[in-house]
């Protein structure tokens, strides 16, 4: 005899707000209509991102009219990484599904990540081939996407895309802030989750305005950096330090060959300069190999105290 299936939604839609009043409503309709149909148990988790246009009244009234809805509230702006990480922490179903406000992505495609999250992946991403943005921020997602690409090894073409599916087990893994919630896949990628892409409809922007600024490229690129520090080297940081180290030092020592040979040459001044470049070079370049160290002793004392894993699947007796 089966066990009886627990109560609750099986998939989850995290939906991160700020000042999107006109099209929370048309919103959630598209999704009560793509759903419903399938027989899916679903809920809309809006999460209000210190909205000031009267966004929390409208979701209010959706609350009140429909019990699969359920809104969180920020006293002020936090981000949007705060927001989705509210989401998934008061999310109840098996599957977690993410997507913008603004209806830029269309919620008709949700059967369709769901279908290939079904095919045995674990995070499956929308693709905005076609994008309906300003040149300006086609361009530079195109390219903030290539190198993340490049430098990630993960291929996806559009990490930036809101509509993203998600089993629970990778978010169980990942902890959310600044801005990395653009690269979710990176870390996960890391653990070794199965990762697709489904090329999505996007439409132009009907109202409100782009939350995207210039400070979230830098905040962005910072991110990126610490992500692939973590992924990369966060169990073997004298890798990277070393690494560092051992390039200044060839400088130095490169240096230190300058100017001996402009001191033979009678260039005095010039050997003078660059011997003192060569010294700071090579007290640099030791002490980077030295931080590297200090790291991978730390990292070693963590490792003592708790795993740096993710058990998948067990086979035990």
């Amino acid at each position: 005899m089966s066990n009886p299936r627990p109560e609750g939604p099986d998939v989850s839609i995290v939906v991160p707000v700020k000042d999107e009043r006109d099209t929370l409503a048309p919103l959630y309709e598209k999704i009560r209509d793509t759903l419903d149909p399938l027989g899916e148990r679903f809920e809309i988790i809006f999460i209000d991102d210190g909205s000031t246009d009267g966004s929390f009244e409208v979701m209010r009234n959706l609350y009140e009219k429909d019990a699969r809805i359920r809104v969180l509230r920020f006293r002020v702006n936090h981000g949007k990484s705060p927001a989705l990480a509210a989401g998934f922490a008061n999310a109840r179903g098996n599957i977690i599904l993410t997507i913008d406000a603004d209806l830029q992505d269309d919620p008709a495609e949700i059967p369709r990540l769901l279908e290939k999250l079904g095919e045995g992946y674990d995070l499956v991403s929308g693709w905005k081939k076609h994008r309906k943005d300003p040149l300006s921020k086609r361009w530079f997602s195109k390219i903030f996407n290539r190198v993340v690409a490049m430098a990630s090894g993960i291929p996806l073409h559009d990490f930036n895309c809101g509509l993203k599916c998600y089993r629970r087990e990778v978010l169980d893994q990942v902890q959310l802030y600044g801005e990395m919630h653009r690269f979710v896949p990176v870390i996960a990628g890391w653990y070794g989750f199965r990762i697709a892409e489904v090329i999505v409809t996007h439409h132009k922007r009907r109202s409100g305005i782009s939350k995207f600024g210039n400070e979230r490229i830098v905040r962005g690129l910072l991110d990126f950096g610490t992500v692939m520090f973590f992924t990369r080297y966060v169990q073997r940081p004298s890798h990277l330090f070393g690494r560092i180290g051992l390039g200044i030092g060839l400088l130095g020592v490169l240096l230190l060959l300058l100017s001996l040979i402009a001191v033979f040459a009678g260039w005095w001044m010039t050997g003078v300069v660059l011997s003192i470049l060569s010294i700071f070079s090579l007290l640099t370049g030791f002490h980077s190999f030295f931080l590297g160290l200090v790291a991978e002793m730390l990292t070693f004392l963590h490792r003592r105290e708790e795993p740096f894993f993710f058990i998948n699947e067990r086979l035990e007796r």
